[in-house]
């Protein structure tokens, strides 16, 4: 368990200089680095501790300049190996934590007792059992075991990842004077799911901090159990950002999105400063109520916290959010106000306007993305070969389809092919469609039938239709679109006795049709949903919650995002409205993941 200093006293670390202090964007510390080579102060100790800490710690955002300025240091001392750990520990690439502990033990710098629990953080964060087990060993043979610091690490990483039993161990008559070990060992219990040993331990604290708290708040938030979690939030003494979050996540992910709006309005009426993680949360409530006027609420309280620019994540979920809620204008303006964007953030605005119906300008978007160098993933295609399919532009969803195959070499996944024969279906080229589900190297499932048997209906394709319905049937027989779309095949040829049949099987099946449903409305539906299914958004929702678990137990995450500085411009030739009102059932079903990434 790391916890956040608000003063480094670590021997090894001198007071910073008010220069140093007034350096908190990467602008400035760009000038001040440039100013010491000019200077001849770039192999001074003491002003290179100052830029390395910095850039790995004080600046968000700056870790892979960090480790740009640290491969250039001849000598690092071991505060400067230990500050570079600690801030790839925290970073979005944790794995660069081992490498420099790996570089660190080979080049015969012995590390000391600030550097393992940075290092078993990393572990921790990347599950990494054997390795945080190796590391352990090599506390215990330089003789660390006891030091307060590195033994409540220990039993964090051990209580989350590692064995219980040895954490327990560790849990000794000195541990147990520490409210901070009493706080690691029970989140421990409470990650793992077994929240009544947490609340046990949580009981027989003798000394409760903000931390333990918060500790348990976000275990019944995770598990869904509401009631428990706002009886322990209304008992705490004393409540702050790390609270308020973990209850509006927790709303979040039981579904009671109108309940974290409004804990957001307590929130605000207590006078308690949210920060990024509560906006990305009440945002995913917005997504998933299509609640366009909240989340336009809600994007005006980012602007009000005073950041200059939008970081990656907020960017992407409000993009997500205004394509979601029907605002694709919206989106873009976001898009193209963000100073830096990764995969997810041309992801969301590439399936956004394919979704809308702008599927040029989202092919058009993926051109820039892989000029700018680039790379897009599995999602990204799946954005683009909806684009081509609304777009009716066959030959380009094939070219994109080997694209992603022999380029990039990403194996097609169900989605994948769904769009294929999607488009194939659209175009009419029903026989090429068939043969395209013959040649798939995976199974066919409902979702790909269902919109092939659409693709006949619309065609007239009486046999095709006819084939396509017996593979359904023999998945699923209690869907009333897939009898009624047969039986219409047949009625719309003239076939009148084949219908009869059709509707027949369905009664005899039990199979009610549902009153007032669109049936064209409905494949749309779940194609979209299948194709740009969320259901991982949240698993990602539970990862919000266990951010705000770690959020007090170890230091913020620095942003370290692989992303690229662009100003990224879509052709203005046909201007983009908003636009007409969809319907909210269609809004609501749309389920762009939040965080392709």
């Amino acid at each position: 368990m790391i916890r956040k200093k608000v003063n480094d006293k670590s021997p090894s670390r001198q007071q910073r200089s008010r220069l140093w202090r007034s350096c908190t964007t990467i602008s400035t510390l760009k000038q001040i680095h440039a100013s010491m080579i000019v200077k001849g102060f770039n192999s001074n100790i003491s002003a290179l501790r100052e830029l390395v800490y910095a850039s790995a710690i004080a600046i968000s955002g700056t870790m892979s300049y960090a480790h740009q300025v640290f491969g250039h240091i001849s000598e690092p001392d071991n505060f400067m190996w230990n500050t570079m750990i600690r801030g790839s520990a925290q970073s979005s690439s944790p794995l660069k934590a081992i490498s420099l502990y790996t570089q660190m033990e080979n080049g015969c710098v012995k590390p000391d007792e600030f550097t393992f629990p940075f290092v078993l953080k990393a572990c921790t964060r990347l599950c990494w059992v054997k390795m945080g087990f190796g590391v352990h060993g090599r506390v215990f043979r330089l003789g660390f075991e006891s030091n307060t610091f590195v033994r409540n690490t220990l039993i964090y990483f051990h209580a989350n990842r590692g064995d219980l039993a040895v954490a327990s161990a560790l849990f000794d008559d000195s541990a147990k004077q520490d409210v901070v070990a009493w706080s690691a060992l029970t989140a421990g219990y409470a990650r793992r799911g077994e929240l009544g040993v947490a609340r046990q331990l949580f009981d027989e604290m003798p000394e409760k901090d903000l931390v333990s708290w918060n500790v348990m708040i976000t275990g019944y938030a995770k598990r869904g159990e509401m009631e428990s979690a706002r009886k322990l939030f209304d008992e705490v003494p004393k409540r702050d950002v790390v609270t308020w979050n973990a209850m509006i996540a927790g709303y979040v992910l039981c579904g009671s999105n109108q309940q974290a709006l409004h804990m957001f309005e307590e929130m605000r009426s207590v006078g308690e400063l949210p920060d990024e993680v509560t906006m990305l949360s009440l945002l995913s409530a917005c997504t998933d109520l299509g609640d366009l006027d909240a989340g336009q609420n809600i994007h005006c309280s980012i602007l009000e916290m005073g950041s200059r620019y939008l970081s990656v994540l907020l960017g992407n979920a409000l993009i997500d959010m205004y394509a979601k809620c029907g605002s694709i204008a919206k989106a873009i303006e976001v898009f193209q106000g963000m100073r830096e964007k990764d995969v997810s953030t041309w992801n969301s605005i590439i399936g956004g306007l394919a979704f809308h119906g702008h599927a040029e300008k989202s092919i058009h978007l993926f051109s820039e993305m892989r000029k700018l160098k680039n790379k897009p993933d599995e999602i990204t295609f799946v954005g683009v070969l909806v684009a081509c399919s609304h777009a009716g532009r066959v030959d380009d969803g094939r070219w994109y389809f080997d694209l992603m195959r022999y380029e990039y070499k990403i194996e097609p996944n169900i989605k994948h092919y769904g769009c294929m024969v999607d488009l194939l279906g659209r175009a009419g080229l029903l026989n090429e469609a068939f043969d395209f589900i013959d040649r798939m190297k995976i199974e066919p499932n409902a979702i790909i039938w269902r919109t092939l048997l659409g693709a006949c209906k619309i065609h007239g394709n009486v046999e095709l239709g006819r084939q396509a319905n017996e593979q359904l049937l023999k998945m699923r027989h209690d869907q009333s679109g897939d009898y009624v779309l047969l039986s219409n095949i047949y009625a719309s040829r003239g076939e009148w006795e084949g219908s009869e049949k059709v509707r027949k099987l369905m009664d005899d099946s039990g199979v009610r049709k549902e009153a007032g449903r669109s049936l064209i409305e409905g494949d749309n539906k779940a194609l979209m949903h299948f194709l740009f299914d969320s259901k991982h958004k949240f698993d990602s929702r539970k990862s919000f919650l266990e951010l705000h678990g770690d959020h007090q137990q170890r230091e913020r995450a620095t942003a370290d995002n692989n992303t690229s500085s662009i100003n990224t411009t879509i052709p203005t030739n046909d201007p983009i409205k908003e636009p007409e009102m969809r319907s909210q059932k269609e809004l609501n079903c749309w389920q762009i993941a939040n965080q392709f990434a």
